[in-house]
């Protein structure tokens, strides 16, 4: 519900309140944000500067109240008294945007510049500012678990206006805060900071092109004593895929000065008279109920209103990604082998990635060209398609249409597609990307992708980009407007195919892809133990049914490090299950386990990518329709632990609940040295004998069943010990470092 009257502004329902008015001298004073309070609560939270202090400039000079930089506001002009930072900046002159008029619509308005925006039901209030030469339209839409800003500059006057700087929203929060960011680079993504926001800017931001894994453009705002279920959290996001900044500010008066939107560095954008700019839509939330409300809310908001509507419920299959399994070297026999392997298994659909195009025997050749390479596939992708298909598997397909080689037949007919900087031409991954601001290029992508997805009966694309670009500012922009443009006309007459976007892995996991695709692809790094941290750290932001999350090989490419395939499988239930290794190297009892995962996973498929997220102290639980899915997950271990607590949250205290581990087992040959204790003969440990038994037959590691009541479950249950250094027991967890647990909870009937 939004009310205006006598100046005062109300959006609010049963999460969210954001309170504010207008003062006399027009601008937006900012009097709550956060839990639900009354038009009444008005005065007692508005800011009284009294005297002020000393140093500002007055509005009024008979009124000690006036000096704008004392006043917590939703929107501030430059060089007139407000000298925190500024969301606007034009020509390098000082701006006086006043409150002009206001509406209500029972929308929000469409982007007329082809951004990417929430869907769904929702109220909208534009209030109008004004200068001389140019209006701002501010828009705040409200939805039920979050509240999304913008704004639009329209040029009013007969000169053209160059933006420099234009956020989507600014917002003065009264009271100290720490900022939480996810930092990171390839197959290291979102590492986890928090930082006080004091006198000094804390920013995040991106130039990459992308909206990178440098820093997620998603970040926290929260009290200092807040915690996973307690205190304030405030979560911001960005619907945009681009380079983004955001900058937290305390000052002297105790408020928090929050902005985001478009990277101003080297921007600068051309307004001609009766034209407009709009910036991305920024999205925020808050909760009274620490990280976790904050997150939960957040992750409605992006499934209800963000991803495509025809997934936003939709259980997403289980794949089997061809990659690590065989990269670029490959031909039709070996794919059907694989994928005849991954039905074995119980996966659902199978992904040809890179290395079918052209002459794509590396990844110094052929991107930008879509000839199928019929010596590697004779019956091309079409062909291919029909084949698994015939097998009862769906079919998809890795693209990456933003890039081109030089040793491509594209490159060398249209050398000028590339998109270049006047300097000498630098490579990534050696290649460069195509200039998607020409309509041309756009034009040749979206025929091609099209011809392929047409003609085979595609249901998945794996959309990829693997290098950073050499445009900024305003042309960074347009590139990306660009993007939004191919991938509008390639996947909305197409709502049933399943993008899933990727970029160097996390490169680009950001709200304005989700609204193209349900899903993106974590990191090229699958390890478990680096997923707990990347998958962790994303959901705080995204829900888990957007997590790509495959089962690879190990030791693992990326880290060198052996984990259990238990682990590897438990690890990336809490998200889109897919496997990327090589099947025909799989011993007996890896197929079994992989087999048992699947099976498990599909039983409980909905649990896992649509329920409620909580992050524990030891792991990650999900809970929908009264049954939860709880993982404990381990590191190092150390000797001789003490016991641990599996304690859920929740749960209805009243009601008793059925808990069961997920039936697992371990390697009979971890043990090494210590058989030579028990066994009647002289086993070597890393023998052949021992290596024959981990192959086809594993120790049952410990299960738990418990008939218990939700006060416990809450409270905390002991679970089994770990391995404590002297033998095996049916009665205790015996798995070594880096091992994990599933238990699945039910409500007894």
């Amino acid at each position: 519900m939004i009310t205006c009257e006598n100046g005062l502004f109300h959006l609010k329902n049963e999460n969210l309140s954001l309170l504010f008015r207008v003062t006399r001298y027009g601008l937006p004073e900012l009097l709550h944000f956060g839990t639900p309070v009354e038009d009444s609560d008005a005065e007692a939270l508005a800011c009284n500067p009294g005297l002020g202090w000393g140093s500002c400039l007055l509005l009024n000079d008979a009124d000690s109240g006036s000096c704008p930089e004392h006043i917590p506001l939703l929107w501030s002009g430059s060089g007139r008294g407000d000298y925190r930072e500024s969301p606007l900046e034009l020509d390098g002159k000082s701006t006086n945007f006043c409150y002009v008029n206001h509406r209500v619509l029972e929308a929000a308005p469409a982007m007329v510049s082809g951004l990417p925006q929430a869907h769904g039901a929702c109220e909208t209030l534009e209030i109008t500012m004004e200068q001389p030469g140019a209006k701002l339209y501010l828009y705040f839409s409200l939805f039920e678990t979050a509240l999304t800003r913008r704004a639009v500059l329209e040029n009013t006057g007969t000169d053209n206006l160059c933006i420099h700087k234009l956020m989507s929203f600014s917002m003065d929060l009264p009271g100290e805060f720490e900022m939480t960011s996810f930092h990171g680079g390839w197959a290291a993504e979102m590492g986890k900071n928090t930082v006080p926001v004091s006198r000094s800017r804390c920013v995040i931001d991106s130039t990459t092109g992308a909206s990178s894994n440098m820093h997620n453009p998603g970040f926290l705002l929260s009290e200092p004593d807040a915690t996973e279920d307690a205190g304030v959290v405030y979560g911001f996001n960005l619907v945009y895929s681009g380079n983004h900044y955001a900058s937290a500010q305390g000052s002297q008066q105790g408020l928090t000065r929050v902005m985001q939107g478009i990277n101003p560095v080297n921007f600068c954008w051309d307004v001609a008279p009766g034209e407009t700019f709009e910036t991305p839509e920024a999205v925020m939330t808050c909760s009274a109920e620490g990280f976790g409300g904050m997150s939960r809310r957040m992750h409605r908001f992006v499934m209800d209103h963000i991803v495509p509507e025809y997934w936003a419920d939709r259980e997403r299959p289980v794949l089997y990604n061809s990659w690590e399994g065989c990269m670029f070297d490959f031909d039709q026999k070996r794919l059907l082998d694989l994928a005849k392997r991954a039905k074995n298994l119980g996966c659902e659909l199978f992904v040809l990635d890179d290395g079918w195009f052209g002459v794509r025997n590396n990844d110094r050749a052929g991107l930008g060209d879509y000839h199928v390479n019929t010596k590697k596939l004779p019956n091309g992708i079409a062909g291919l398609s029909a084949k698994v298909q015939n097998l009862g598997m769906e079919f998809g397909l890795w693209f990456e249409p933003e890039s081109v080689n030089e040793d491509s037949d594209l490159y060398r007919a249209h050398p000028d597609w590339a998109l270049t900087d006047g300097h000498p031409t630098i490579l990534g991954r050696h290649q460069l990307l195509l200039d998607l601001t020409k309509p041309e290029v756009r034009d040749y992508i979206v025929e091609n992708v099209t011809r392929i997805l047409d003609m085979s009966a595609l249901t998945y694309v794996k959309w990829d980009m693997n290098r950073h670009s050499v445009a900024v500012g305003a042309r960074a922009h347009a590139y990306i407007l660009g993007l939004y443009d191919v991938l509008r006309r390639i996947f909305e007459p197409r709502p049933y195919i399943l993008l899933e976007s990727c970029s160097s892995g996390g490169n680009r996991f950001d709200l304005g892809m989700l609204k193209f695709g349900p899903q993106i692809w974590c990191s090229d790094n699958t390890d478990p133990i680096s997923r707990l941290t990347i998958q962790g750290s994303l959901s705080y932001l995204y829900p888990q049914s957007a997590f790509g999350a495959h089962v690879s090989a190990s030791p693992h490419a990326q880290t060198l490090r052996a984990t259990p395939l238990t682990t590897r499988g438990n690890v990336s239930f809490f998200g889109c299950l897919g496997y990327e290794l090589d099947l025909k190297h799989l011993a007996s009892i890896e197929i079994q386990e992989i087999k048992a995962q699947i099976e498990f996973y599909k039983s409980h498929r909905r649990l896992f990518q649509f329920g409620t997220f909580h992050r524990m102290k030891n792991g990650w639980q999900v809970s929908l329709d009264g049954v939860t899915a709880a993982g404990v997950f381990h590191g190092l271990v150390n000797a001789a632990p003490g016991y641990e607590q599996l304690r859920l949250k929740g749960l209805d205290q009243t009601k008793r609940y059925h808990l069961r581990t997920r039936a697992q087992k371990i390697r009979i040959g971890q043990f090494a040295h210590l058989l030579k204790h028990v066994a009647p003969v002289d086993i070597a440990p890393d023998g052949a004998i021992l290596r024959t038994a981990d192959k086809v037959y594993g120790l049952e590691d410990g299960a738990e069943g418990y008939h218990v009541s939700g006060a416990a479950l809450t409270s905390g249950i002991r679970l089994l010990p770990l391995f404590r250094g002297t033998g095996y027991d049916k009665n205790q967890r015996t798995q070594g470092d880096f091992g994990s647990n599933v238990y699945l909870i039910e409500e007894a009937q």
